[in-house]
This record gives C-alpha cells, structure tokens and sequence, in this order.
C-alpha cells in the first residue's frame, strides 16, 4: 500500500520547503474547519468578473483565495495572511501597498484544493477550473456504476492538483493510488491537497507512466485538449486540434491495464463537419487492443473563444467527451 502523504516529512524537500508546505497544509485544514468554498470558473468567466470597477480591491476571503483579487492587509483573517506569508505565497506591490496571493483554493465535492492565481500563465501553472468538476463527476459516476475491486491499482495520469485520485480515494479507500505529473508543482500542490483531504497516495514524477511500475486495475486521466500557441504543457494537447495527447495517454494507459482493467479520459475533441476525429480514432485503437469502448459527449460546446483562432478556423465547435475503455 501507499504511505500517508505527509508534505513536511518529503524526503525530497529542503527544510524551507517543507515549512512553507507544512503552512499551506494548516492553511487548507483551517479553510475546512471554516467550511470555506469557491467554485473556480472558466479564465473567460474570471476574466470578465475582475475586469468590473467594484471588484478591483478584494473585500471577502473568497475575493482573495478564490478570484485572485488585489488585498489590504487587514481583509483577510491574522493567522490565514500568516500561512500565505510562512508559503511564500504573498506578493505586495510596492506602489500600492496591497497583497496578492499567488495560490487559490477551490471547493469539490466537500474537498479543497490549492491551485495556482489567476491567470494562470505560467509554463509551470497549476490549473483548475470547470474541466475538474466534470472529472471528478465522471469518477464518482464511473465508480458508482462499477465499484472499484477492493486492493486495486488506480493511477491518475497527469493529476496536475490531484483531484481524480483524491476522489476516487474517497471512493475506494483500500486502494493502492499513484499520482503522475511531469510538473514538479502540480505534484507538490496535489501532495498538499490529498494530505488535507487525508488521502494515502504515492507519487511519480515524470511524463505518462514512466516511472510507474507493475499492472493498472483503473487509469484516469484529465489531460489537455486546446492547441495552446505557447505550448503551455498543462493546457496544450497536441495536433488533431488539441486531441493527441489523449491519444497517447490512451495508447500508453490500456496497454498497462490489467485484465478487465479500465481507462477513464476526460477530454475535448474538435468537432468538424460533424465528424469527432478522435472518437473514430479512439474506436479503431480499442479494437485492435482487444478492449471495449464506451464514448459520449459530456457537454457540447465548450471554449467557444478559442474558436476565433487558426488551429480552430474549420472547427465547428468544441465538445468534452468522456471515454471508458475497458480490456476484455
């Protein structure tokens, strides 16, 4: 089995980061206690919320941790602005005087996770929004249809803040639970989020499943699926419009599943012509691994926006699919 995640205690760590982990774990805990909740939307939401004149100075807790807004010292709680502080979390501007955090903290499914502020520009964001709902809905459904099998090896393929494995942990607590990501941050933030929400887990860090050894009973992965033009790694999929990178995850994650084994993607998939490439592509790459496909759209048109760029000119819309491949 998996050890308790304990952030403090990473053997990785020095000993600054682990005081500054060990400040944002009592900070995640007290948010619990409070019973603290923010749901994160999408950027274009957040965009167009912030822009509005009364929203340029926070006057909530959910208006710092939760919309990324600017802050006088005395807003928030003494001892919340003290962890942010003990993290490293805080920038001030010099000009102004106010605060800024540089993480935020959203609300799913009675668990909370740290992620990065908005806008989530850089190469090594950590990012959370509409998408991990939907996952962390699609797990619980999928699990809810067909139970986990106790002791089972469930991996979360690029779990960026963890929330498919912390879910599917509450789901099945005697399982044996892998993270994987190739951003040392999203791994740092996510060992946060499962040691608050008190979920064993193991981590691997490295790109797909380098570095996870022995068979899959469950495999789940969120990964991206709009052609970023700075190849951001969190939020680029890759050609056939955003799409190929959940064919590689797919490619790699049935080939490591156990017999009966099961992938779960949650991803998009750009609609053309009224053609989904990528379930057609999908479907030819189950039947030659022997494995079953179940294929549907989650919601219809997502990202909009995106559409006004090249990589999207021929693209009638964009749609969040989920696909459950199960090895016979």
């Amino acid at each position: 089995m998996a050890t308790t995640v304990d952030p403090s205690r990473s053997s990785s760590s020095t000993s600054t980061e682990q005081q500054q982990d060990a400040a944002l774990l009592a900070l995640l805990r007290h948010l619990q206690a409070m019973d603290y909740r923010f749901v994160t939307p999408t950027p274009a939401t957040h965009a167009r919320v912030v822009a509005r004149p009364e929203r340029r100075v926070a006057r909530s807790l959910a208006d710092v941790l939760g919309w990324s807004l600017s802050f006088e010292r005395g807003t928030i709680d003494p001892a919340i602005f003290q962890w942010l502080d003990d993290a490293a979390m805080l920038v001030r501007d010099d000009d102004s005087g106010l605060w800024k955090s540089r993480v935020r903290v959203s609300s799913l499914r009675e668990r909370l996770f740290l992620h990065s502020a908005y806008p989530t520009e850089a190469e090594d964001a950590v990012f959370f929004g509409p998408d991990s709902y939907r996952f962390g809905n699609l797990i619980a459904a999928e699990f809810d249809a067909a139970p986990c099998p106790p002791h089972a090896r469930l991996v979360d393929i690029g779990a960026g803040a963890g929330v498919g494995a912390i879910i599917a942990a509450g789901l099945c607590p005697e399982a044996d639970i892998v993270m994987t990501d190739i951003n040392p941050k999203a791994l740092r933030f996510a060992r946060i989020n499962a040691a608050a929400a008190g979920v064993r887990v193991d981590m691997v860090q490295g790109e797909g499943l380098a570095g996870v050894e022995n068979g899959i009973d469950i495999a789940f992965a969120n990964p991206p699926y709009i052609v970023d033009d700075g190849g951001r790694a969190y939020r680029d999929g890759g050609g056939m419009h955003g799409g190929e990178v959940a064919v590689e995850m797919t490619s790699a994650a049935v080939a490591r599943l156990a017999p009966r084994g099961r992938f779960i993607l949650y991803t998009g998939s750009a609609i053309i012509d009224g053609d989904d490439r990528l379930r057609t592509t999908l479907a030819n790459m189950v039947r030659a691994m022997d494995c079953t496909l179940r294929y549907h759209e989650i919601d219809p048109d997502v990202f909009g926006e995106e559409l006004d760029g090249k990589a999207y000119r021929h693209v009638d819309r964009i749609a969040v699919v989920a696909a459950v491949i199960t090895r016979r």
